[in-house]
């Protein structure tokens, strides 16, 4: 199986550089694959080094608490876009689901997509802090809000993506949107497990050993 066009290469640690990202971006042209996903902050940057090429730039927004308003969210997500960003991936709020406020979590995905029509919208609901129904109702909050993917993971909480969560997720979008599994996408066999449970993208900070066919020890 071809990995490389599942792949958003990731880097989105505080103390990631400049050049650090100039080099995420050559590794992305050079193994084709579908994206890098930065902060903010870099999109002007990635989108002069991907010039010519097919990768795409996806960054965050309400990253990685989901913990302030939806208008700060969509303005967030809308600055992302003009900036150059082909992709917008979203944290919800994990309190308000938490909560089971599912009217919350939906309003908030929706004021994101109406700041960024054009953009995709993947949107993460932090599995690691959710019980499976909660997980189920939060993946059609997203879905209903207008979500493009469900994502299950910031890759900074307590735990990553599972085949078990990517196929629940996959039960409930029904083909309404795709998934994108990150967080503890370490091996080839893990990337592989992953998209035959319903994952059509991948999120992970080692791409290159993934494509390479090694281990690799990255968590998001």
């Amino acid at each position: 199986m071809q990995l490389a066009p599942y792949i958003d290469h990731t880097l989105l640690k505080a103390t990631a550089t400049l050049a650090d990202i100039r080099i995420l971006c050559e590794e992305a042209r050079q193994h084709s694959f579908y994206a890098v996903c930065i902060n903010p902050v870099f999109i002007p940057h990635a989108r002069a080094w991907l010039e010519g090429s097919d990768v795409k730039v996806a960054t965050v927004c309400g990253f990685p608490l989901g913990a302030v308003s939806s208008e700060q969210k969509a303005l967030e997500a809308r600055l992302s876009a003009e900036a150059g960003a082909d992709e917008i991936d979203m944290v919800i709020h994990v309190g308000s689901a938490l909560a089971g406020d599912w009217d919350a979590v939906e309003a908030d995905v929706r004021a994101v997509r109406r700041a960024v029509p054009e953009q995709v919208l993947k949107v993460i609901i932090e599995t690691c802090y959710l019980s499976d129904e909660q997980k189920r109702r939060a993946t059609e909050a997203a879905v209903q809000g207008g979500a493009d993917f469900v994502k299950t993971s910031t890759g900074f909480g307590t735990g990553g993506a599972t085949v078990e969560d990517v196929k629940l997720m996959s039960e409930v979008i029904a083909g309404r949107a795709q998934i994108k599994a990150a967080g503890g996408v370490r091996t080839p066999a893990d990337a592989q497990a992953m998209i035959e449970a319903g994952a059509t993208r991948l999120g992970t900070s080692g791409g290159v050993g993934l494509v390479s066919g090694g281990e690799n020890g990255a968590g998001y």
